[in-house]
């Protein structure tokens, strides 16, 4: 059996961030034949500046062919007033025009679900992006307060139960989508 790939990005750079941790959580818990890889670079992309677009800088190259290669993203991403967070936002200005970007299969996790001005907006931004987000894959898990690490996280039937469902969820939608439309639907 394949793998499937899943390329995670965190939009926090914090150390103790619990949407890293949930992310990390999520490689671990991840059921065969899906790997999740936590995209460790984000923190070192330079702000977009559409000029270097043409030739840009080994980071973004870094990000971009990781999205290329992934079959599908899992984005999990702090509120910061209202809104995404810089990080995000910056990692998704350098994909707004990489045709692999476009119809790449997304998952949406919320770890903090009183976040929905951040999720609503990271969505929107998603879809102007052509990206296709799987909804059965997207979760809010209520970790904010939790005092949950990511061993906690993997501990819990209640968190690891989710965390694989949606895992599982974002599988078979793009296993599904591949079968619909032939073989050259998956990207991986």
């Amino acid at each position: 059996m394949a793998k499937f790939q899943v390329l995670a990005l965190c939009g926090s750079l914090r150390a103790a961030s619990i949407n890293a941790a949930l992310l990390r959580a999520a490689a671990r818990l991840a059921p065969s034949p899906i790997v999740v890889e936590v995209f460790a670079g984000l923190g070192r992309l330079p702000l977009f500046n559409p000029d270097d677009e043409v030739d840009p800088p080994s980071a973004v190259r870094a990000l971009r062919d990781a999205v290329a290669t992934a079959d599908a993203l899992l984005i999990a991403s702090p509120e910061y007033a209202h809104g995404v967070t810089g990080t995000i936002k910056n990692a998704l200005d350098w994909l707004v025009s990489f045709e692999s970007f476009v119809h790449k299969p997304v998952a949406v996790w919320n770890a903090s679900p009183r976040a929905h001005h951040a999720d609503d907006a990271l969505r929107e931004t998603l879809k102007t992006m052509s990206a296709e987000i799987i909804e059965p894959a997207s979760v809010s898990i209520a970790l904010l307060g939790a005092q949950l690490g990511e061993g906690g996280m993997v501990a819990s039937p209640s968190v690891s139960g989710t965390v694989r469902g949606a895992l599982q969820a974002l599988h078979d939608a793009v296993e599904q989508g591949a079968s619909e439309r032939g073989p050259s639907f998956r990207l991986g």
